[in-house]
C-alpha cells in the first residue's frame, strides 16, 4: 500500500546504546523507518541485530541504563519520546499494541482470559465489565475460537499455544490501535498453527487498515506477508525495499547471506544411504507411551487411572548412517518419542538396538546410554549454568571412557575446533556463549561419547536463520565423518527436506506414514502429510528462489 502523507509510525536518525560494567554498546544507529496505515513492514536481522530493541524504543519500555540520541519517535502527530510513563500507558492498548513471541508470557497465569481481555476494553475504551465481557466474547470468536464463552473462562495453562495467541491477537486489536508491533508472534507455534495465526493476521489486518511492523527472523515467511523489508544489521538497516524487489535482487551483501541460509528443499545436503539392505540400526516395534498414574484416590476406588496416549504402537526401522526426519505439529507425540528412546519417558513394546532388545529403562546400559545421545531443544535448559564448558564436556568422557589416552582437557580443546568454537571457550560459562554457541557446546557434547545415534529434538527451532545454517552445515559434517545416524525432529518441514533420507510424519501420537524424502511430496501422501507441506511457506514460491546461489 503506499504511504499517505503523513506515516502512521516514523522513526528519524534515531540511536540507542546501553551502559554496562563492560562500557558504552550501542545497539541502534541512525535509524530510519516509516510505516503507513494499512501497511506492513518486516524488520529482518539476526538474534542480537536490534530489531526488539527498536520495539521496546517505540513502546517506550527501555530499561534504565539506555541513552538516546536526540532522534524522533513519532505515532501520527504525536512525539513518542515526549510522554510520560501515564501517558503512554494510555497509549499502550489504545494506539499500540504488541504482539509477543510466546504467548504463554503475554497472559497472566492467574487471571482467566476474558478477566484479561475485558480489563483492556474497561481501561482503553470505557465499557462497563458486562459490556466489555460481551465485546470480549465477541472478539475471541471473530479470531475464530470456536467456543468463545468457554474460553473467556479458562485460565492460559487450560488452552494451547495456538489458542494463546489467538487471544493475545484478539487482545492487540480490541481497541482498533493504530499501530500493531508483532515480535516473532509464530516462532514458538508449530506449522500448521503458524500458517493459521498468519491467515488470521492478514484478514485482521485488511479488515482495520492498521499500520504493522513486524519483526521476524524467518524471511521465507516475511516474503509471504510484508509489503515492505527492512533489513538490520548491528543496528544499522543496511537496506530496505518492496519486498519482491528485494528478495529478487538483494542490493547489500549481508541481505544476500541472509535469502542465501533460507533452507530449500530441492537442494539436498546429504549424500544417499549405503547398503540399505542390511539390518537396520534400530527397530521400534509397536513402542506406546502413556501419561498419567494411579493416585491415591483411583487406589481407594479401585479404578483404573485415566491414561493420555502420547505414542500409540509406533513401528519404524532407522537405518546405519541415515537421517532420518520426524515432522508433526505440536502434540503430535514427536518427542514423547525421543524421550522414550533415551529413558526418559517409560514405554510398552520393544526397542532393538543393533540386535539387542530393549525393553525397558532397565535394559539401558552403559553402552547403550554411550551409543544413543539427545541434543534437545533448549540449550539453557539443557547445560548446568553453574559449570564452565570444559567440566560440562569433560562428562560424557568421564561416563563412558575411550580407548584413546589424550588428556581429556585436549580432548575437549579439539572437538570445540571441530564445531568450530574457539578454544577459548573451555572456561566460560554457558551464560557467556550466544544461542547458536550454547548449542554448538550441546551437539559437542553429544559427539564426545562417540554416538552411533543422535536425536535433534527441534534443535535450530529457536535460532535465526543464519545461525541455523551454520549449525545444520555442522551436523552434516559430523554426520559425514562419523557416520553416526541421525533422529532429526523439526516443524520445519522445508529444512528436514535438506537434509533427510527418510521424513516420517506423525499426528496425535500416531505415525501416519514414512517416505523417501524425494517422494514426500507426491500428490498420493496421505492427507494429514499434504496439510503440513500446504502450511508451509516454501521458499520455492518466494520471489529471488530461482536466483542462482552465491
Amino acid at each position: 500500500m503506499t504511504l499517505e502523507t503523513k506515516p502512521v509510525l516514523s522513526i528519524e536518525n534515531y540511536s540507542l546504546a546501553y551502559r554496562t560494567g563492560g562500557g558504552r554498546v550501542e545497539v541502534l544507529k541512525g535509524i530510519d523507518l516509516a510505516i503507513g496505515r494499512g501497511e506492513i513492514v518486516g524488520l529482518v536481522g539476526e538474534s542480537g541485530s536490534g530489531k526488539s530493541s527498536l520495539a521496546s524504543a517505540v513502546l517506550r519500555h527501555l530499561p534504565g541504563n539506555a541513552e538516546e540520541n536526540d532522534g524522533r519517535i513519532r505515532l501520527g502527530d504525536t512525539d513518542l519520546r515526549a510522554q510520560g510513563e501515564r501517558a503512554m500507558s494510555d497509549i499502550r492498548g489504545r494506539r499500540i499494541a504488541m504482539v509477543f513471541q510466546d504467548p504463554a508470557t503475554s497472559l497472566n497465569p492467574t487471571l482467566r482470559l476474558g478477566e484479561q481481555l475485558a480489563e483492556v476494553l474497561v481501561r482503553h475504551r470505557r465499557l462497563t465489565w458486562s459490556q466489555a465481557w460481551r465485546e470480549g466474547e465477541a472478539r475471541l470468536a471473530h479470531v475464530g475460537l470456536k467456543t468463545p464463552a468457554e474460553m473467556m473462562r479458562r485460565f492460559p495453562h487450560e488452552v494451547s499455544g495456538g489458542e494463546k495467541q489467538r487471544v493475545v491477537i484478539a487482545t492487540a486489536f480490541a481497541c482498533n490501535p493504530e499501530l500493531i508491533v508483532f515480535d516473532e508472534p509464530t516462532t514458538a507455534l508449530d506449522v500448521i498453527t503458524a500458517r493459521q495465526i498468519l491467515d488470521l493476521f492478514a484478514a485482521l489486518q485488511a479488515e482495520t487498515g492498521v499500520a504493522s511492523l513486524y519483526i521476524s527472523h524467518d524471511l521465507a515467511l516475511l516474503s509471504q506477508t510484508a509489503g515492505r523489508v527492512a533489513v538490520l544489521q548491528k543496528g544499522t538497516i543496511v537496506e530496505t525495499g518492496e519486498t519482491g524487489a528485494l528478495f529478487r535482487a538483494p542490493a547489500h551483501p549481508y541481505t544476500r547471506a541472509l535469502i542465501e541460509a533460507v533452507p530449500r528443499p530441492e537442494r539436498s545436503l546429504v549424500e544417499p544411504v549405503l547398503n540399505t539392505a542390511v539390518e537396520p540400526l534400530v527397530k521400534i516395534r509397536d513402542l506406546s507411551v502413556h501419561y498419567g498414574r494411579r493416585t491415591l484416590l483411583d487406589s481407594l476406588l479401585r479404578r483404573e487411572p485415566e491414561r493420555v496416549a502420547g505414542n500409540r504402537a509406533i513401528t519404524l526401522d532407522i537405518r546405519s548412517g541415515e537421517v532420518l526426519g520426524v515432522v508433526g505439529e505440536s502434540g503430535s507425540g514427536k518427542s514423547t518419542l525421543a524421550k522414550a528412546m533415551t529413558g526418559l519417558n517409560r514405554f510398552e513394546g520393544a526397542i532393538e538396538f543393533d540386535g539387542k532388545r530393549i525393553g525397558g529403562l532397565a535394559d539401558m546400559d552403559r553402552r547403550y546410554r554411550r551409543d544413543v545421545q539427545i541434543v534437545f531443544q533448549h540449550p539453557d535448559a539443557s547445560l548446568n549454568p553453574r559449570q564452565k564448558i570444559s567440566e560440562i564436556l569433560s562428562r560424557p568422557i568421564k561416563l563412558y571412557g575411550s580407548a584413546d589416552k589424550t588428556p581429556a582437557r585436549q580432548r575437549i580443546a579439539a572437538m570445540l575446533e571441530r564445531v568450530r568454537l574457539p578454544v577459548g571457550h573451555i572456561d566460560r560459562y554457558p551464560h557467556q556463549l550466544s544461542g547458536g554457541e550454547k548449542q554448538r557446546i550441546a551437539i559437542a557434547r553429544a559427539f564426545l561419547a562417540n554416538p552411533r545415534l543422535v536425536i535433534c529434538d527441534e534443535i535450530t527451532s529457536a535460532l535465526d536463520v543464519s545461525v541455523q545454517a551454520s549449525v545444520i552445515e555442522l551436523l552434516i559434517e559430523l554426520h559425514r565423518e562419523t557416520g553416526a545416524a541421525f533422529v532429526f525432529i523439526t516443524h520445519d518441514i522445508n529444512l528436514v527436506r535438506q537434509i533427510a533420507h527418510r521424513i516420517a510424519v506423525m499426528y496425535r501420537g500416531d505415525l501416519v506414514e514414512i517416505a523417501e524424502t524425494s517422494d514426500i511430496a507426491d500428490p498420493e501422501r496421505r492427507p494429514y502429510t499434504r496439510e503440513l507441506l500446504a502450511a508451509v511457506t516454501s521458499p520455492a514460491s518466494t520471489p529471488g528462489a530461482d536466483r542462482a546461489p552465491s
